[in-house]
């Protein structure tokens, strides 16, 4: 995982660095959003409540002239997790675990096909519909500290990064001005519980972006 996210960083580094002459439709733009999170656990032994985190960092943006199909590409930090209801159960409520508040601080790098509309008579130069898809990679670089009784710790185990699909849309304003909506599904496993090694939990978030192209 780590190698895959080391090899798409070094991508992005290089297509940010080139000039804009290297590619007639190539953009770049910082990013921001707010984010919806939640946890998929393979069980249902307890509940979970959706958390709200935030994502931030650059993207690029190469389309192909003429056919309206390209590729977008990030690097972000981004906060996942959920609120857990441990305390629903006599196995963790014996530790002294409540509902803690699960986030986990990841590095990620997006890389999506995108499609724009372009030919719309020149109303794309005020507003142009686009769509995307395709696969999130991420490392984890933190995780909130969860403490029980009696000098408890760490009710979960971490996986140290993930991999997840993810598709959005939204509209392009005046050609700079770039607002979108995503849905995550993570594929492989976040975090899993240590008493119960089976009991593991997959990303879901919901995402609302901005992005101000150059």
């Amino acid at each position: 995982m780590k190698t895959r996210c080391a090899a798409l960083l070094l991508i992005l580094i290089a297509f940010v660095t080139l000039p804009k002459s290297a590619f007639a439709q190539f953009r770049y733009a910082p990013v921001v959003g707010v984010t919806v999170n939640d946890l998929d656990f393979k069980q249902d032994l307890f509940s979970v409540e959706k958390t709200v985190g935030m994502q931030a960092g650059i993207m690029g943006e190469l389309m192909f002239p003429g056919i309206g199909f390209g590729i977008d590409f990030s690097l972000l930090y981004n906060m996942m997790g959920a609120r857990t209801n441990l305390g629903e159960r006599k196995i963790w409520a014996a530790d002294g675990f409540a509902n803690p508040n699960v986030q986990l601080h990841m590095l990620q790098v997006p890389l999506h096909l995108r499609f724009k509309w372009t030919r719309m008579q020149g109303l794309e130069d005020y507003i142009a519909p686009f769509v995307y898809g395709g696969p999130d990679f991420a490392v984890m670089v933190g995780h909130s500290s969860i403490k029980g009784a009696d000098g408890v710790k760490d009710p979960y185990k971490f996986s140290g990064g993930d991999l997840g699909l993810t598709a959005g849309g939204g509209f392009e304003l005046f050609r700079r001005w770039q607002i979108s909506v995503q849905y995550t599904w993570g594929m492989t496993y976040l975090l899993r519980t240590a008493k119960l090694d089976n009991m593991s939990a997959k990303n879901r978030q919901w995402a609302v972006r901005l992005a101000y192209m150059f």
